[in-house]
């Protein structure tokens, strides 16, 4: 009668056999192998030959001997021999008793290397590729007397170094001089800015903000569908502007003529004269909701931007659309515009900034660095520079093809405008209602603001639509959501504050009375 096997599962199996294997094997479990050292010499042999070989023969000096008895050997294994008693100028060592090395002459009596003759030092520097004798002249730093010594050394793959000096044009000595650390450069000290004035009066998100050539008034659009023109000095009211059907997306106020230009989400694009306060051109175009505009500082051009992905240059008298620059391949948020090239700049939410020819309606140069959409451009009003804002980082360019100059990090959040003044302060301002201020120079972040919001408003209700610099350039106007326009100056207490740069390369903020304790 047979017996019966006895059934189990295969995950018993398994486990069983697992255990087997490391009963078999936990002897030998975390040992080393066993070091072979035919294997081992072998390994170090071809190391020392790849790694060392411009090395290994280099000749022995005579301040070597005063330490003990020395044979010269070579690492390969090859028998080594013994150094003479004399004292002779200068030893070789090598594979070879007797190497062989232009312009060197050695004698079987004594051992001792000749100077090398003029033909052979010049056969040495001919022979010897101008990058080489450039790196290998960087790393010396002997005499002239050592370096003649030295020529000639056993099957040397680097030539004498005097052969250097004379094909370099040559020095008696070359020190090594110990290359600088790089230093954060100092940024100007600008003052801080504060708060001082809040204007109420629309009652929707304020967009857009433009101050006038005079300094006497500035202008905001809302989403509540009206201009208002505001006393620039008290902030009271002066005028509102109805016509737009829906949010005012940009304002702008001429230089060369009494016209305010508006356009919106309605599409429009209108031209108000304001010494009749009434819309007297109209600008028909754009497919989409219109969301910024620019006027050329010197001819009578506007430029708008939208939704339908294009940009339109419009002659302000005749109302005809001159070009419509196409190329963007989704909203285009912003555009500028300076006298010189490039005359149009336009930044979109296909993270691309343009640089257009104005002549020819077409693009100049297409600028990929940001990852993010593309809200906000400013130009600088005395440098040939520029600068974008967008949620990875505000990048600063070269006109007039858009070089790249350095990133400004830290605004870590959506960035909807920029401003900057003659001073070098150039202000951004976020969808979560922080303004942060740099030093245009080095990129250096003094200054973070984060205003509380009206009171009956949400903490959410605090996004900074648009800032703008009065002309006098000593105040900075801001357009909020909370439905208010908040006005900073910088604080006049701050002058006598210092700016100390400290061990961790951060600057910290000491006041005079703490100088004056410290003194």
């Amino acid at each position: 009668m047979t017996e019966e096997v006895q059934k189990h599962s295969v995950h018993t199996l398994v486990f069983r056999s697992l255990k087997r294997t490391h009963d078999m094997f936990v002897s030998d479990h975390a040992k080393q192998v066993a070091l072979d050292e035919q294997s081992y010499k072998m390994k170090m042999t071809v190391k020392m030959r790849t790694e060392y070989k411009p090395v290994l023969h280099m000749p022995v000096l005579k301040e070597g001997r005063d330490r003990g008895p020395l044979h010269g050997s070579d690492p390969y294994g090859q028998p080594g021999y013994p150094l003479p008693d004399a004292s002779p100028d200068y030893l070789v060592t090598g594979t070879h008793p007797y190497p062989s090395a232009p312009g060197v002459a050695l004698t079987a009596d004594t051992q001792m290397q000749k100077m090398p003759s003029e033909a052979g030092v010049h056969s040495m520097a001919l022979a010897l590729p101008p990058s080489q004798a450039r790196q290998e002249a960087s790393r010396t730093a002997a005499s002239v007397a050592d370096i003649h010594r030295h020529a000639g050394g056993a099957e040397r793959s680097h030539p004498p170094q005097h052969a250097l000096s004379l094909m370099e044009g040559g020095t008696k000595t070359s020190a090594l001089v110990p290359r600088k650390a790089p230093t954060m450069p100092k940024p100007q000290w600008h003052p801080p800015w504060k708060l001082y004035r809040v204007i109420s009066g629309h009652l929707g998100w304020v967009r857009s903000i433009a101050v006038e050539p005079g300094n006497q008034w500035f202008v905001t659009g809302s989403a509540d569908r009206t201009i208002k023109i505001w006393d620039l000095a008290s902030g009271k009211l002066k005028l509102s502007l109805t016509g737009h059907i829906s949010t005012v997306r940009g304002v702008a106020v001429s230089t060369r003529s009494p016209y305010l230009f508006s356009c919106g989400e309605d599409k429009q694009v209108k031209c108000w004269d304001l010494e009749y306060n009434k819309v007297i051109r109209h600008y028909h175009g754009h497919l989409s909701a219109v969301y910024d505009l620019d006027l050329h500082p010197t001819i009578d051009v506007l430029v708008t931007c939208s939704r339908d992905a294009t940009a339109r240059v419009w002659d302000i008298r005749t109302k005809a659309n001159v070009h419509t620059l196409s190329g963007h391949t989704n909203t285009v948020a912003t555009v500028k515009c300076q006298s010189a090239e490039p005359q149009v700049v336009t930044g979109s939410h296909d993270t691309t900034i343009r640089l257009w020819d104005l002549v020819a309606g077409k693009t100049r140069a297409t600028l990929t660095n940001h990852k993010k959409s593309v809200r906000a451009l400013v130009l600088h009003p005395r440098q040939y520079t520029f600068a974008s804002g967008s949620p990875d980082n505000i990048k600063q360019w070269k006109c007039p093809d858009g070089n790249f100059i350095q990133n400004l990090s830290g605004h870590n959040a959506i960035i909807n405008t920029l401003a900057v003044n003659s001073d070098g302060v150039l202000v951004s301002g976020a969808d979560n209602g922080t303004i942060h201020m740099w030093d245009w120079r080095t990129g250096y972040n003094f200054q973070r603001i984060h205003a509380a919001v009206q009171p009956g408003s949400l903490d959410s209700e605090s996004g900074i639509f648009a800032c703008v610099f009065d002309q006098s350039e000593s105040r900075l106007i801001t357009a909020e959501a909370d439905k208010t326009i908040k006005v900073y100056k910088e604080d006049d207490t701050a002058a006598c504050q210092l700016f100390i740069l400290n061990s961790k390369k951060s600057y910290s903020v000491i006041t005079m009375s703490d100088v004056i304790f410290l003194i």
